[in-house]
C-alpha cells in the first residue's frame, strides 16, 4: 500500500512540473507612438486569470482568448492564450507585472516583462499592429512638423508649423501624448483661436490638413539642436467591408498614434572676428534712442533718461546699455518696460529702461554719448548706434567745491568731547604672584577629565552605530540636507538665472526623495501627484510644486528679472514648507 502511495505522488509532482504559464511581447523596445502585443500563454485550462495592473500601459484591445487543443501519436497537447494590444503612456523603462491563474488548488504566476519606452518614431514599424490593417494604402493620417529654416544664427527665429494630414478618415478629436520640448531654445506659442480644415497635399496624394500648432523660436546655443517630437493620440473612424441595412459604410473605432519625429537644427555661431565692444546678443533690426525728459532744472528736480530699443528681433533676449553720468549726478535703478508682440515672423516692438536722475550741485554736466551694437540678419554683418551727448544744466543749488570745503572744515574740527578719548578710563592690574600648577583647579580638572570622557565617548559610539545602521534614515537625512543646500545655493545665484534654476530645481527633487522615498527615475508629474495626495498633501499645494518643478526648466532660456527670480525662490520655500507639515 505505502509502495502505490509513493508512486501516485512521484506522478502527482509529475503532473505538477508540467504546468507552464508564460508571458510574451512582441517587442521589449518601442516608441512611445508604437504599440506591443503581449500573449498571457498556459498549457493547462487555468481558472479565475488576473491580468496585471498594465501601469504606464493604456490598453487597446483585449482580452482576446484562443483555445486549442490537438492530439499527436496519442499524446495531447492543450495551449490557452489571453492576448492584449498595449499603448504606451509615458517614456522610460515600464514594467508588466505578474499575471495569474488557479490550476487543481495551486496559484501559478508569469514573470514581469521590462520593456523600455523611447521617443516618438515617425513611422511605425510593428507590420503585425492592428491600426496598419484594412486599406492602408488609401488612408493617410501623418503628422509633420514644418520648419521654416534649419541652420539659423544664434538668436534668429524660426517657425515650427504642426500639420495634421488626413485623408478617407474620420478624426473625431485628439489628446497630446508627449509636448515637444524645445532645450536650448527660447520658446512661445501662436495662439490659434479655431481650428481649420483645408485642402493640401502630403507626398503628392491629395488630400485635407489642419494646422494644430504654431511655435516661435530663438536658438540660445549654437550647434546641432534637436526638437524633441510632438505625439498625438488621435479618435478615428476608419471603414470596413460592412454596410448597413440602408447601404451605408460600417465605420469603426479606433485610436491611432501619430508623431511628427524628431528634428535637428544645426544653428550657427554669430561671427566673433568683428563682434563689437559691448554686444549684449542682439540679433535683427533695431533703432536705438537716448531722450532725457528735460535738461534745464532747478535745485531739487529730477530729470528721466529713457534708454530705449525698438524694431523686430530678439526683443526680449537682450540688454540695452547703461548710461555712464557724473558724480555730481545721481542715478537710480531702472525701470524696464516691454511692449513687444510675437508672431509667426518673430518679436517685435520696443524695450526700454528709464532711469530717474537727481543734481546734486549746481553746474553743467554731460552725460557721454551711449553705443548700442546688434547683428543685422539681412546683411550678415554687425551694426552700431551711437547716440548723442546730453549736457544737463543746474541752474541753482550749492556749488561742488564749496561743498567739499565745507566738509573738509567740518572733519577737521576737533570737539572738546573728543580730545580725551584716547585716555582709558579704567585700568586692569595683574598680580606678580603666580600660583603652581599642583593642586591647582586646571590640575584636578585635567586629572578627572578622562573619567568623565570615557562613558561620552561609549554612548557616542552605540549612538553612531544605531544611525549607521538606519539606512533608510540616513538617506532621508541626505535628501533633506541636499535640499536645503540647493535652496542655498539657490539663493547664492539669485543674481544668475541659469544656475539658480538649476539649483532650485535639484532642491525641489531632492525635497520629494527625502519625503516620499523614491528615486530620480520615477519622478513622473502623475506619479508625484498620486504619492503627494495619498500622503494628504493637499491638491493646490501639489500643483504648486509640479508648475514650479516644470517652469524651472523653461525660465532658464526665457528673460527673467531679478524680480521674477526672488518670487520663484520665494515661492519654492513657501510650497515645501507647506507640504513638510500637510505630509504624513
Amino acid at each position: 500500500m505505502k509502495r502505490y502511495l509513493i508512486l501516485l505522488l512521484f506522478t502527482f509532482q509529475g503532473l505538477m512540473a508540467q504546468v507552464q504559464f508564460e508571458a510574451r511581447v512582441s517587442k521589449n523596445s518601442l516608441g512611445i507612438n508604437e504599440r506591443l502585443r503581449i500573449d498571457f500563454i498556459m498549457n493547462v485550462d487555468g481558472d479565475n486569470f488576473e491580468q496585471p495592473s498594465f501601469d504606464g500601459f493604456r490598453i487597446v484591445a483585449g482580452p482576446s482568448q484562443q483555445i486549442s487543443q490537438s492530439w499527436v501519436n496519442g499524446r495531447s497537447s492543450f495551449q490557452k492564450i489571453y492576448s492584449y494590444i498595449l499603448q504606451p503612456a509615458q517614456k522610460g523603462t515600464l514594467t508588466i507585472k505578474q499575471a495569474a491563474i488557479e490550476f487543481n488548488g495551486q496559484k501559478y504566476k508569469t514573470t514581469p516583462q521590462k520593456i523600455v519606452v523611447t521617443n516618438a518614431v515617425a513611422e511605425e514599424r510593428d507590420p503585425s499592429d492592428p491600426r496598419q490593417q484594412g486599406g492602408a494604402g488609401s488612408e493617410t493620417l501623418n503628422l509633420v512638423a514644418e520648419i521654416s529654416k534649419t541652420n539659423p544664427y544664434l538668436n534668429e527665429p524660426i517657425t515650427v508649423v504642426y500639420k495634421l494630414y488626413f485623408n478617407n478618415i474620420n478624426v473625431t478629436g485628439f489628446k497630446e501624448l508627449g509636448k515637444p520640448k524645445y532645450n536650448d531654445f527660447w520658446n512661445q506659442n501662436i495662439e490659434i483661436k479655431q481650428l481649420a480644415i483645408e485642402e493640401g497635399s502630403y507626398r503628392g496624394q491629395r488630400c485635407y490638413f489642419v494646422v494644430l500648432k504654431k511655435t516661435i523660436l530663438y536658438p540660445q546655443k549654437s550647434g546641432k539642436l534637436t526638437i524633441e517630437p510632438l505625439s498625438l493620440d488621435i479618435g478615428v473612424q476608419l471603414p470596413t467591408n460592412r454596410r448597413d441595412m440602408f447601404g451605408q459604410m460600417v465605420l469603426s473605432e479606433d485610436n491611432k498614434v501619430v508623431s511628427a519625429g524628431a528634428k535637428t537644427i544645426n544653428v550657427r555661431p554669430l561671427p566673433e572676428a568683428s563682434k563689437p565692444e559691448g554686444f549684449t546678443g542682439a540679433v535683427g533690426k533695431f533703432n536705438f534712442t537716448v531722450t532725457p525728459s528735460k535738461t534745464t532744472l532747478k535745485n531739487g528736480e529730477s530729470l528721466d533718461l529713457v534708454v530705449s530699443a525698438a524694431g523686430s528681433g530678439n526683443m526680449k533676449l537682450f540688454t540695452l546699455p547703461k548710461p555712464v553720468v557724473p558724480n555730481a549726478l545721481e542715478m537710480y535703478d531702472p525701470v524696464h518696460d516691454e511692449k513687444v508682440t510675437t508672431s509667426l515672423a518673430g518679436m517685435s516692438g520696443k524695450i526700454s529702461d528709464k532711469y530717474t536722475i537727481i543734481p546734486q550741485y549746481k553746474g553743467k554736466y554731460v552725460i557721454k554719448p551711449m553705443q548700442f551694437s546688434y547683428f543685422d540678419l539681412s546683411s550678415g554683418s554687425y551694426k552700431t548706434i551711437t547716440s548723442q551727448e546730453i549736457t544737463v544744466d543746474v541752474l541753482d543749488g550749492p556749488m561742488q567745491a564749496e561743498a567739499n570745503a565745507t566738509a573738509s572744515a567740518a572733519k577737521n574740527v576737533i570737539t572738546k568731547t573728543e580730545q580725551f578719548r584716547y585716555i582709558k578710563p579704567k585700568t586692569t592690574l595683574v598680580s606678580m604672584a603666580k600660583n603652581d600648577f599642583y593642586g591647582s583647579n586646571l590640575y584636578y580638572g585635567l586629572l578627572l577629565a578622562p573619567f568623565l570622557i570615557l562613558p561620552i565617548i561609549v554612548l557616542a559610539k552605540k549612538k553612531k552605530e544605531a544611525i549607521d545602521s538606519d539606512v533608510t534614515g540616513n538617506r532621508i537625512k541626505m535628501n533633506n540636507k541636499l535640499a536645503k543646500k540647493y535652496l542655498s545655493e539657490a539663493k547664492k545665484q539669485l543674481n544668475n538665472k541659469e544656475p539658480f534654476y538649476i539649483a532650485l530645481e535639484k532642491a525641489m527633487h531632492n525635497f520629494l526623495k527625502a519625503k516620499l522615498h523614491i528615486e530620480t527615475s520615477e519622478m513622473s508629474k502623475d506619479n508625484i501627484r498620486e504619492l503627494l495626495l495619498s500622503r494628504n498633501a493637499n491638491p493646490e499645494s501639489v500643483q504648486n510644486f509640479i508648475n514650479l518643478t516644470e517652469n524651472c526648466e523653461f525660465a532658464r532660456y526665457a528673460p527673467a528679472s531679478s524680480a521674477s527670480i526672488q518670487q520663484d525662490f520665494d515661492k519654492a520655500v513657501l510650497i515645501i514648507s507647506e507640504l513638510e507639515k500637510q505630509i504624513v
